[in-house]
């Protein structure tokens, strides 16, 4: 777990996402690097309110992984649905619930 720990206080040092894609790049295979951006993808689907078949269909990815996600956004605590709402402005599923009818 040591190592778990002592990666993430590197990876949470590096502000320059040119430095973060070169380590990405030197440590990680080019496969594995596009399965984080496939899960980051998945999750922003979520968040947009896209159903979960439509994401499995264009995405090419089991229900499982897709629930996983869903589990995580769900979560009061969850950081991956904090950055998605620094990242978007808010949650576009959460705007589409709360919005309310004009007139």
């Amino acid at each position: 777990m040591r190592s778990v720990n002592k990666v993430i206080k590197i990876f949470a040092e590096i502000h320059d996402p040119a430095v973060m894609r070169k380590l990405f790049g030197e440590i990680f295979t080019p496969a594995e690097i596009q399965d984080v951006a496939l899960r980051w993808r998945l999750m922003e689907m979520l968040d947009q309110g896209i159903p979960q078949r439509k994401i499995a269909s264009e995405l090419g990815i089991s229900l499982c992984k897709i629930t996983r996600g869903s589990k995580i956004l769900k979560k009061r605590n969850s950081v991956s649905k904090r950055l998605l709402n620094q990242t978007t402005g808010g949650s576009n599923a959460s705007q589409k619930k709360n919005r309310k009818p004009a007139g």
